[in-house]
């Protein structure tokens, strides 16, 4: 989908083939008419093709409620035609303008407290209020009349960042739709009481208006409607998004529409993967984390992405050029760094690479954050580097259209276990669900080993290896596929704190871990968290932190894979893993962190012949991710370190890298190279 976007533009030469897009967020209306035609100009000077407008744009669209202000944005289109430029348009509903807020202070979101959120900043708006929605559609409505059959539009852009400040509302709007989802959910009081729990602290409701959203309570709001507030909240957004999205199919139905996720760093509220049927193509925008695991997050997020665009290509709708603005310190990023991150996203199935934003705003909160164009302007390193990217994307070329190749390892990231296991009054506030499943995606990259980052919706069969990271929340009906899985051949690895509770939050009894308790062959009596800055000795010299089990093995097919040697449950296994046929279920009962589980691995790979696809001294320096299509397959090979990598032995035409006197491929600090070889 995405690499045909721009088939229908004339590129550069009069090129109408698939190419892998390549721009930015533009802001025109921030800048007097005279910058335009320079920024068209340099645009084509960087081999941009694509660019997003319009996002922030409501109030200059419509000044007030009559009247319309469509001449300036007209020409910019225009001139974007003109100059071979696709234009992804957002329907700019992202933040509402301040005469609507002064008419309607009703579409305001209220915080749990009870404080209302006011406007100054940006997505000022309630997903419930009905109030909001009218105006908003009728925006959405004018600007698709309007630009419907425009020469220089390929996609719509629904809203921008849906939920990235007002994912929870707790207003009288969301009480209102909160009531109608769990009457949508449940039907009756008594099942709703039933799954919330009720009988605990006299909470059982005897009528739905008792029902409020989980505002700010004197001590730990139920579980279960803190875990269904979440559910709808996500809901609520996704509602929106399908409302815009069908006023625009309605008028423009043969143009795709999409919206851009946030699978990125702590960015939990909305469930993307239930979104992703809602729209044509999945889009993404990720900013680096400096600190330790910044590439190995980005690279995990990008891994996720393409697991929920099931291994389809996506569009990479913002990153940055260099720092941003909104963390406590911004790092500049390093040479390098620009193109690295930008094909980590490629390598991983996105055919569009684009930044916020174009030109670096002269003002606003987001002047510091850097951009395409820079305050230094087109006579700059990072513009420099922008030109070359352009240029390295135009020789990747056939790469657009190829899907990710499936690895034989699989990680399953689930959002309501996300949500789940860290809500309060739990054994450890410590816990944090995504960074157990980056550790292992980490150390798998330690040992040269590919791995897909997947949700549960995916066909678990094509991985010989399904690695489970606190999967707290199983239904009996994922509960029985994982047994089948194993049962089938395949090997499952389940950790700490997984199988607890089933989708109402409520306890697997009969000991834990619950609903994985008889594929795995034990039985834990009780949890033994572990205080922050404690930790356990496991053989073989490793070390755990977080979290201990007391496990009781049930099974004689279990082997004990390690025990702990202090602690108090010194002597007890720590590691297990049960036969099951051809497959096997593991369970790791404590954190041991990326550098641990690199030890643990090859002990759980074996069984499946899992190895590294890497030459030995690559292995932990290097990242290879591969993508296949019609036109080969394509093997990128990463450097996430700041030293040379000598690659031997890796056949294949060299579409980007550079290679040495005998032809094999050398990879400068954080450099990127990319084979093809023929589709097999």
């Amino acid at each position: 989908m995405i690499s045909t976007l721009l088939s229908q533009l004339d590129g550069p030469d009069g090129d109408r083939t698939p190419r892998l897009a390549y721009g930015a967020d533009y802001n025109p209306e921030q800048w007097p008419r005279e910058v335009w035609e320079e920024d068209v100009r340099l645009m084509r000077e960087a081999g941009v093709n694509l660019v997003s407008v319009g996002i922030f744009s409501w109030a200059r669209i419509q000044p007030d409620r009559d009247r319309w202000d469509f001449g300036w944005l007209d020409e910019v289109m225009d001139l974007l035609h003109a100059g071979g430029i696709g234009v992804d348009l957002a329907t700019a509903t992202a933040s509402p303008p301040p005469w609507l807020t002064t008419a309607h202070p009703e579409i305001l979101p209220v915080t749990a407290a009870g404080e209302t959120v006011w406007p100054g900043a940006r997505q000022h708006w309630r997903p419930t209020s009905p109030v909001f929605r009218e105006h908003a559609l009728r925006l959405v409505r004018t600007m698709a009349e309007r630009y419907a059959g425009h020469p220089a539009l390929v996609a719509w852009h629904v809203s921008n960042e849906l939920g990235c400040h007002n994912v929870y509302d707790y207003s009288d709007d969301a009480a209102r739709a909160f009531r109608d989802w769990l009457r949508a959910r449940y039907t009756t009081l008594d099942a709703l009481n039933h799954a919330w729990g009720t009988a605990f602290w006299s909470q059982r409701y005897s009528g739905w208006e008792q029902i409020l959203p989980p505002r700010l309570a004197a001590s730990h709001p139920n579980p279960t409607q803190q875990l269904d507030f979440k559910r709808f909240s996500s809901d609520a957004l996704k509602e929106y998004l399908v409302a815009e999205r069908d006023v625009l199919r309605e008028i423009t139905p043969d143009v795709p529409v999409t919206t851009n996720f946030m699978v990125m760093g702590g960015t939990k509220g909305m469930n993307y993967p239930d979104w992703a049927g809602e729209i044509d193509f999945v889009s993404n925008d990720h900013y680096v984390h400096p600190g330790p695991q910044d590439r190995a997050e980005l690279s995990f997020s990008a891994n996720l992405t393409s697991g929920i665009a099931a291994g389809r290509p996506w569009f990479l709708m913002e990153h940055s050029t260099s720092a941003v603005n909104w963390q406590p310190v911004n790092v500049a990023k390093r040479p390098g760094d620009l193109a690295r991150d930008s094909l980590l996203h490629v390598a991983h199935g996105a055919d569009a690479v684009c930044f916020f934003q174009w030109r670096q705003s002269a003002a606003g909160a987001e002047k510091y954050h850097s951009a395409m164009v820079p305050h230094a302007g087109a006579d700059s390193e990072v513009f420099r580097a922008v030109v070359e990217l352009g240029q390295t994307l135009k020789a990747l070329a056939p790469v657009a259209g190829s899907e990710r190749e499936p690895a034989r390892v699989g990680i399953v990231y689930d959002w309501e276990s996300w949500w789940a296991s860290e809500q309060d009054s739990h054994p450890s506030a410590l816990l944090d669900y995504r960074q157990e499943a980056l550790d292992w995606y980490a150390a798998l990259h330690t040992l040269g080993i590919r791995a897909d980052v997947v949700t549960t919706t995916t066909d678990l069969d094509r991985y010989d290896v399904l690695i489970t990271p606190v999967l707290h929340v199983v239904p009996a009906p994922l509960a029985k596929e994982l047994t089948r899985y194993v049962e089938s051949g395949g090997h499952l690895v389940s950790t700490y704190f997984s199988g607890v509770v089933d989708e109402n939050d409520h306890i697997w009894l009969g000991g834990h871990p619950g609903a994985l308790r008889d594929v795995l062959g034990i039985r834990i009596e009780e949890f033994g968290p572990l205080l922050e800055g404690d930790a356990v000795e496991l053989d073989g010299a490793a070390t755990g932190t977080l979290w201990t089990d007391r496990i009781t093995v049930t099974d004689p097919a279990v082997d004990v894979l390690a025990h702990y040697r202090t602690g108090a449950y010194a002597g007890r296994p720590a590691v297990t893993r049960r036969a099951v046929g051809r497959g096997s279920a593991a369970y790791v009962s404590t954190r041991l962190g990326a550098e641990g589980l690199a030890g643990l691995l090859p002990a759980l790979l074996g069984p499946a012949g899992v190895a590294s696809e890497l030459p030995e001294g690559a292995r932990g320096s290097v990242e290879l991710t591969v993508r296949r299509g019609p036109d080969g397959r394509f093997l990128f090979l990463v450097n996430r370190t700041d030293e040379s990598v000598a690659l031997t032995g890796l056949a294949g035409e060299v579409l980007v890298g550079d290679t040495d006197a005998g032809g094999g491929l050398v990879l400068g600090p954080r450099d990127v190279a990319v084979l093809r070889r023929p589709a097999t």
